[in-house]
C-alpha cells in the first residue's frame, strides 16, 4: 500500500518544492512530480536556477523514452508510471490518478487557505480509501 505523507504549511510551496525533489535526487531517489502546468513551468525554471553543485535532473513528462528514463525528476500534470520512480509528488489540487502505482506519495501544502482546504478534502478521500497518512508540519521544528 502507498505511503502517503502530508507536508504541511510550506510557506513558499515552489521553493519547498525545489528544496524536496533536491534532497531525494541526492539521496538516490527518482521522483516524479505532479501538479497544474502553469505550476510545473514554474518549478522548471526553478530547477534550473539551482545551484550548480545541486544541479536538479529534471524533464518534462511528455519527452521521450529515453530522457525520461535518464531524468531524475519528472514533471507532469498526470502521474503515471516511468520504471525506477518510486516516489509521486502532489503539487495540485486534487488527488492524483494512479497515485497508488507508488511506494510512496508526498502532498505539499502550502499556509494558503484555499491549499489547506482542498488538502483537507483529499486528507478526506485517502482515509476512506483505506490509507493511513503521515501528517508534517514544517512549521513544527524536531527536538533534539
Amino acid at each position: 500500500m502507498t505511503q502517503i505523507e502530508f507536508h504541511f504549511n510550506a510557506t513558499d510551496k515552489l521553493a519547498y518544492a525545489c528544496r524536496l525533489l533536491r534532497k531525494g535526487v541526492s539521496q538516490g531517489q527518482r521522483l516524479f512530480v505532479v501538479a497544474e502546468l502553469d505550476f510545473l513551468k514554474r518549478l522548471d525554471t526553478a530547477l534550473w536556477a539551482v545551484s550548480a553543485h545541486d544541479f536538479v535532473s529534471h524533464c518534462l513528462g511528455f519527452e521521450d523514452a529515453m530522457v525520461l528514463s535518464q531524468s531524475a525528476v519528472i514533471l507532469a500534470p498526470e502521474l503515471r508510471s516511468v520504471v525506477g520512480v518510486n516516489t509521486a509528488v502532489n503539487l495540485g489540487p486534487e488527488l492524483p490518478a494512479h497515485f497508488d502505482q507508488f511506494e510512496r506519495l508526498i502532498e505539499v501544502v502550502s499556509d494558503d487557505p484555499s491549499d489547506k482546504a482542498e488538502a483537507r478534502a483529499r486528507w478526506k478521500q485517502y482515509t476512506a480509501l483505506g490509507y493511513t497518512l503521515i501528517r508534517r508540519d514544517l512549521n513544527l521544528k524536531p527536538t533534539a
